[in-house]
């Protein structure tokens, strides 16, 4: 028998992609996430390709995921799709130690993130 099917969390206008554990930190991933949200898709790969973070690259490659999945799992219009929502969240920070002068040591923080892309159509605006 098994249990019922979970409900989608998202409406059905909506689709999202999920990027985990991506080597840079939340503070500057946000800041290439917010350079995205509330834009067109098409306007938003634009931004991404032309953007000279380093990160901008595997941000790209979730939107591009959060469009296909879009596209092929949800059937929704590409053409109509806006970034409804790009956030970041924190992950496992790695510890490691750098030697310092006079025998001590100094702690090196290297930190993980979360990347979380949805994607909502919306109609076009009738011109009357």
């Amino acid at each position: 028998m098994g249990k019922a099917k979970a409900p989608r969390r998202l409406a059905d206008n909506e689709a999202r992609a999920v990027l985990r554990t991506i080597r840079v930190s939340p503070q500057k991933l946000n800041l290439v996430a917010a350079m995205i949200r509330g834009k067109k898709v098409g306007t938003a790969l634009a931004d991404l390709e032309f953007s000279r973070k380093r990160i901008a690259g595997t941000v790209l490659k979730t939107l591009e995921s959060a469009i296909a999945n879009a596209e092929n799992n949800h059937d929704l219009d590409v053409d109509a799709l806006i970034v409804a929502e790009a956030y970041v969240g924190k992950s496992i920070v790695m510890k490691r130690f750098h030697a310092r002068g006079r025998g001590r040591a100094s702690r090196i923080e290297k930190p993980f993130a979360h990347l979380t892309i949805v994607v909502r159509e919306v109609e076009e605006k009738e011109a009357a």
